[in-house]
């Protein structure tokens, strides 16, 4: 099943990659300022952060496919509201619903927790990392040249209605071929988790040895990427006059190398490193490539640092992935991707908000300082954990002492 999976991930993971790049000067063309562009790419994730939990319980509950069903549905209507956005309240609200039907990426990942051993663990949520690789290699290049080079005659609607297409497209092939991967037993062995709240499914989450902390290295590393999300095509607006077409495919370009990395080097490294060396070798990266950006005057000097911070993050965010699920027992898998889903969403509230803030408060560099001073604090919390951080791992308490 696991091709399947990729298939329908990626084709899903185009569409969310032509929206992307463009949503800053779709922003921008209805007069937002950087702050209320932060604004807008952190409502799509606040919806996310309130709907996570949902869609992790009801996948444990009911099964992954029914959730990726509804959500790949769901996601192809947000799409169609924002080609017709005609004013910026439009475009909040449609980010708002694309953010509430998104739990097809932690049903993903709970899928491949079910299907995957310890051992290839981290291969698999590699492979689906290069899911999203490919999303922003193929996504943006299809987004940028629908939207156009100029900002301000930009096509925003076409590139929105493209990617419901590929959201159907997705629906489909899951329709048709995507079995179910959590067996009905084990979904049994789950009814009395099924009215606990979501303070509970925190509580039973966190009750795996340093799990509170993996999630927080999380948390930060999504910080800071969303936020270069968010800044980047703004910085390069102002720094070389670039518009969606030319972002584009700088963001192609980091697709391809996080394709690459996740698709075939995490796998490779994992096995020699461990995810917590691929963890701190990630934010060492990343952090170089975020804090180089700003002194970028040349295409090539933004290139070489855009290759570096992508990098980083691609080897990053499988590990911490990786190591999150080898913590937790089968059964529990797809509650807690749906909590750690919850807090990398919240991260995606945080981080834009913080940088369109910046941005327009300090300067357009300002943003990536902050990124940097970040990842090196991850950095250093991780080398300095590492040593009990390898400890083995314990069942959870049991339901009725949380």
């Amino acid at each position: 099943m696991m091709p399947i999976l990729f298939l329908i991930v990626v084709i899903d993971l185009i569409g969310f990659g032509i929206i992307i790049p463009l949503l800053p000067f779709y922003a921008e063309f209805f007069k937002a300022s950087p702050a209320t562009v932060g604004m807008i790419m952190a409502t799509y994730s606040l919806a996310q952060f309130i709907a996570a939990p949902f869609w992790g319980w009801l996948s444990d509950r009911i099964g992954r496919r029914p959730v990726l069903l509804a959500s790949l549905a769901g996601s192809a209507v947000a799409y169609s509201l924002l080609g017709f956005a005609d004013n910026l309240w439009i475009l909040f609200g449609a980010r708002a619903f694309g953010g509430l039907m998104a739990g097809n990426i932690s049903a993903a990942f709970a899928y491949v927790a079910d299907i995957t051993t310890q051992e290839n663990r981290a291969k698999g949520m590699g492979l689906i990392g290069a899911a999203f690789g490919l999303g922003f290699v193929i996504g943006p290049v299809i987004g940028g040249i629908l939207a156009g080079p100029d900002p301000i005659n930009a096509d925003y609607k076409s590139p929105s209605l493209a990617a419901a297409g590929l959201s159907m497209a997705a629906l489909i092939l899951a329709l048709l071929f995507l079995k179910e991967s959590l067996p009905s037993e084990a979904r049994n062995r789950l009814q009395s988790k099924s009215n606990k709240s979501y303070l509970n499914q925190m509580r039973l989450s966190l009750s795996f040895p340093h799990l509170g902390f993996l999630i927080s290295i999380s948390f930060l590393t999504t910080v800071v990427f969303s936020g270069l999300e968010v800044s980047f095509p703004l910085w390069t607006h102002r720094q070389f006059g670039w518009g969606p077409e030319q972002n584009a495919y700088l963001f192609a370009f980091v697709g391809v190398l996080g394709a690459l990395v996740q698709g075939g080097l995490v796998g490779i490294l994992s096995k020699r490193y461990g995810e917590l060396g691929l963890i701190i070798q990630g934010a060492c990266t990343l952090c170089l490539g975020v804090i180089l950006i700003p002194f970028a005057e040349t295409i090539t000097f933004l290139v070489i640092a855009m290759t570096i911070a992508g990098y980083g993050f691609s080897i990053i965010s499988p590990a911490i992935n990786s190591s999150i699920s080898l913590k937790v027992d089968a059964g529990s898998q797809g509650m807690v991707m749906g909590v750690t889903r919850s807090a990398m969403t919240l991260a995606r509230v945080v981080g834009p908000v913080i940088a369109g803030v910046m941005f327009a408060a300090f300067g357009k560099d300002w943003p990536f300082y902050a990124g940097a001073t970040i990842m090196a604090l991850v950095f250093l919390l991780v080398s300095l954990r590492k040593p009990l951080l390898t400890s083995a791992r314990k069942p959870p308490p049991p339901l009725d002492q949380i």
